[in-house]
């Protein structure tokens, strides 16, 4: 009886084993929310290496960071150890060190060395946050939850231009926002919000999925009746005919080996200050955006508050997970924002399902005919799903700020944060006359700079006068008293 009721758990369970028909769509649509995000920063820090687009190189390095996402998965949700957070969170490349990343190139010279030089202090970096996470129990008063509410608040806010850009066909598109994406991307997240709120069970818990399929289907069928190209005049004047952005590429899946082993320490690595030491500041940030990831995931989907343990955990395979994907020739690995915004939409929490995620993004990573089928995904079809999975992590960010009381301190750490902090950190300009440390900590993302003013003014003010915890136990004492005076007045109309 006890086996029997374990196989047919719940997706909205945390643990549990649902069935396979149930679970393989759900773990897949995880993988497509995070596929293209996967891979984008090796493709972003490759180029800026002068490493060759389309290479034996950069392809053996986009196959490596599936595989390393997928192992890295695993050991989140299902731990060794105290390594891991038993929690549904989804491991990727991340792009949070896009911007140290490029300026360490740079800095270091690029080419293969420059590469050699990041996965070096990445390296190091992954090894330093592992330990930093042995430690996080001490550490966690520095992170209420108006800090953790203020990190995934950023996250959100710094993925909606993300998922826009991909509504529209890939910002770097060169036909961005024209009619044809705007509609896909229009009729897919229809199709998400239809099956979602219109619908009950699998196809309820799959919208995401099922969009995406149909997103598929719509542009094979506008392949056969709209034309495929269009012309634009490049920056030298001349007329350049493009394929359109929301045209399948099947070519690359026929191209495409059925199977190939991943190439282990792909580069040589190089030891350099100058690189070691931004990659490592970034890494204590990006401790702090995975106990925001956590904070989201608990809060959004489990509606309650994260463990130490589940902190602890999350952040030391953070950690590992890095140093791991080093070795791969892969950028850090950690815990994945977009399907955070896809747990907190969904509610779809079973571990499992997050399981067979990862051991498909491994099969991507063995047989790269399966992950360019998964590559060739219009972007305007993403963005469908996009928009809305990115919003909900700003949703998920507001939840954790007003779980209590918002006091006149908790306005001004959350005002100076995003105000100053991702104000900043979104526009690198303002930084053009700065040391180059500070170019390189804080120039990539507004998320840097906003966990570290929350983090910083946290310390500084003064606290208020009553805790959280004793916020929460006048609350907690309010119902119980509202209870027994609602009990007390039913017991006199009898």
């Amino acid at each position: 009886m006890e086996n029997k009721q374990v196989k047919t758990a719940s997706p909205y369970e945390l643990d549990g084993r649902p069935h396979l028909k149930i679970a393989i769509p759900l773990g897949l649509q995880h993988v497509l929310a995070m596929f293209v995000g996967n891979l984008t920063p090796l493709l972003i820090i490759t180029a800026a290496c002068g490493i060759e687009s389309g290479g034996e190189l950069q392809v053996a390095l986009l196959q490596n960071a599936m595989l390393v996402a997928g192992i890295v998965t695993l050991v989140q949700v299902y731990t060794i150890g105290p390594i891991g957070g038993k929690l549904p969170i989804v491991m990727g490349t991340s792009s949070g060190f896009i911007g140290v990343c490029r300026s360490v190139a740079a800095v270091s010279g690029g080419g293969v060395l420059g590469y050699g030089a990041i996965m070096a202090a990445s390296f190091i970096g992954g090894l330093m946050e592992m330990v930093l996470g042995s430690f996080l129990k001490p550490l966690r008063r520095f992170f209420p939850s108006v800090v953790t509410g203020t990190v995934v608040l950023s996250i959100g806010l710094s993925l909606i231009s993300v998922g826009i850009g991909s509504f529209g066909g890939g910002s770097s598109a060169k036909d961005y926002g024209s009619l044809e994406n705007l509609f896909v991307g229009a009729v897919v997240l229809i199709v998400i919000i239809a099956l979602k709120h219109g619908t009950k069970g699998f196809t309820s818990f799959s919208s995401i999925l099922i969009g995406i399929i149909v997103g598929y289907i719509l542009v094979s069928v506008m392949a056969l009746i709209l034309p495929t190209t269009f012309t634009y005049v490049d920056e030298t004047g001349a007329t350049v005919e493009a394929s359109k952005a929301w045209v399948l590429n099947w070519a690359k899946v026929a191209e495409a080996d059925w199977f190939a082993l991943p190439a282990i320490m792909p580069v040589k690595w190089v030891f350099d200050v100058k690189a070691i030491v931004p990659i490592c500041i970034m890494f204590v940030v990006t401790a702090v955006e995975t106990v925001g990831d956590i904070s989201g995931i608990t809060e959004g989907g489990l509606g309650r508050e994260a463990t130490d343990r589940e902190l602890a955990g999350g952040v030391m395979c953070d950690g590992i997970g890095s140093s791991f994907a080093a070795i791969f020739g892969v950028l850090p690995n950690t815990s994945f924002s977009q399907n955070v915004g896809l747990v907190a939409m969904n509610k779809v929490v079973n571990r499992f399902c997050i399981g067979i995620g990862g051991i498909f993004l491994i099969a991507c990573g063995l047989f790269p005919k399966l992950a360019a089928l998964i590559s060739i995904m219009p972007q305007s079809v993403l963005g469908g799903a996009a928009v809305m999975m990115f919003s909900s992590i700003v949703v998920s960010g507001i939840q954790l700020i007003t779980k209590w009381p918002v006091t006149p301190r908790n306005v001004t750490i959350i005002s100076v944060a995003l105000g100053l902090g991702y104000g900043v950190g979104s526009n690198t300009a303002v930084l053009a006359h700065m040391p180059e440390a500070i170019t390189l900590i804080f120039g990539g993302s507004g998320i840097v700079p906003a966990a570290l003013m929350a983090i910083i003014l946290n310390v500084i003010l003064p606290p208020d006068q009553k805790t959280e915890v004793e916020v929460a136990e006048e609350i907690l004492a309010i119902k119980k008293k509202s209870g027994s005076t609602n009990s007390a007045k039913k017991k006199k109309k009898k």
